[in-house]
């Protein structure tokens, strides 16, 4: 079976059993470095993806994947723009909307909020607010009925239950005996919901369509919310519905709407992956540290194969070997173990919680009170790519230095 001469004696070394025990022990203090590095920076990638994701599903859950919106006040058309935009293949959902400012007035409290006029039977396909009630039903908002439904952190400011009542105040003046005064409304509270996002939870009211055109005096939805087969098909999309419907209509996307926060999201991920990268290289100190002592180590041997003629290259692949096998080992083991925590990192801390009674994320602070995790198959490649080329890095300058070995001076006193 044919086998470099460089692979041969690499492995040869490694398997020997060394005089100096301290380099072994190095060797595998740099093993351990280089797996708790790895694992590490895997695991970190995974929670933040797993941020991302939740933070994405959340979000997406309120907001459409793109929004079809009238250069005008309304659309006069809605049912055709919506056949229109349904014929597009990546289009699975459609529903109007109005969506006025307004403010409420509870038993306890008051409010400013987002009103959002829907039809509940389309509401369903671009939006999941159905299923996060947690009190009333959803479907109860039928035309004329004057039902509200309220985010829960909102009912709880307005300090208003299902069945109570709630004063609404739009912000368009209408002329009166008494003069110009605001429309004012009173519907009764039908249903709360929760998403788990405060912005949402505490801002964000639903009423029927046609309600609100009365209120805003509108003769139609104010726009048109789409849901996709893939939330990153949307800019596809609002370009080609763009092409179609005209210049009397504009479609913008929810990258568009939340590209802020996203972009803040993905860079901190970057710079977390850069700064978690540091760990791995100086845990890659370690390895230099053992091959400098090995090259010191095996000066007699390395004179001998030179006498026998093996070339400086040679005697440098064989030192490489043995820097490269310990990234090796050190990456395997971290890779392995960084996916397992990541992928059990949820029930692991769910547990934490429950056993010693702890609270990592309170939900009276955060949008997300578990920790989410979501391993990426591209993440690990990166890290395990990333500490293998500073693996090899290191294994560079100790293995020059063993092919700069002269053979007469390092045999002189054998």
């Amino acid at each position: 079976m044919f086998r470099p001469l460089e692979l041969f004696i690499g492995l040869r070394y490694t398997r020997a059993k060394r005089r100096n025990q301290f380099i072994s022990f190095i060797s595998t203090v740099s093993i351990i470095c280089i797996c708790i590095s790895v694992m590490a920076l895997i695991t970190v990638m995974s929670v933040m993806n797993g941020f991302d994701n939740e933070l994405r599903t959340r979000i997406l859950g309120a907001v459409s994947h793109a929004t079809i919106s009238g250069v005008g006040e309304s659309i006069h058309d809605w049912p055709g723009t919506v056949a229109l935009a349904q014929r597009n293949p990546h289009v699975k959902g459609a529903a109007p909307y109005v969506e006025i400012q307004a403010f409420l007035q509870g038993s306890y409290g008051s409010n400013g909020a987002i009103v959002r006029g829907i039809e509940p039977a389309l509401e369903p396909k671009t939006s999941d607010i159905d299923k996060h009630m947690v009190q009333g039903r959803f479907d109860s908002l039928t035309p004329g009925g004057w039902n509200i439904v309220l985010g829960k952190e909102l009912a709880m400011t307005l300090g208003v239950n299902v069945g109570d009542h709630v004063t609404m105040y739009v912000p368009q003046l209408r002329a009166t005996p008494m003069g110009s005064v605001p429309r004012i409304r009173g519907f009764r509270v039908a249903g709360i919901f929760e998403l788990g996002m405060q912005q949402y939870d505490s801002g964000l009211v639903l009423i029927n369509m046609t309600d609100a055109e009365k209120l805003g005096s509108l003769s139609g939805p104010t726009g048109i919310r789409l849901r996709l087969d893939d939330l990153w098909n949307a800019g596809t999309v609002a370009r080609q519905l763009s092409d179609q419907l005209g210049q009397l209509y504009s479609v913008r996307t929810w990258m568009q709407e939340n590209s802020n926060f996203f972009s803040a999201i993905s860079m901190e991920k970057k710079v977390m992956f850069i700064i978690l990268s540091l760990i791995i290289l100086v845990a890659v100190i370690n390895l230099i540290s053992m091959l400098m002592m090995l090259v010191t180590d095996k000066q007699a041997d390395i004179a001998i194969l030179r006498t026998l003629g093996a070339t400086p290259r040679s005697i440098m692949g064989m030192f490489m070997v043995q820097g490269l096998l310990v990234g090796f080992v050190g990456i395997g083991f971290g890779v392995g173990l960084g996916s397992l925590l990541s992928w059990k990192l949820p029930a692991i801390v769910d547990w934490i919680q429950d056993v010693f009674h702890v609270q990592f994320l309170s939900p009276d602070v955060y949008y997300i009170s578990n920790v989410p995790s979501k391993l990426d198959a591209a993440d690990v490649g990166w890290v395990a790519l990333v500490t293998f080329l500073f693996s090899l890095l290191a294994t560079l300058y100790p293995a020059w230095r063993a092919s700069r070995t002269q053979p007469a001076q390092a045999l002189r006193y054998e």
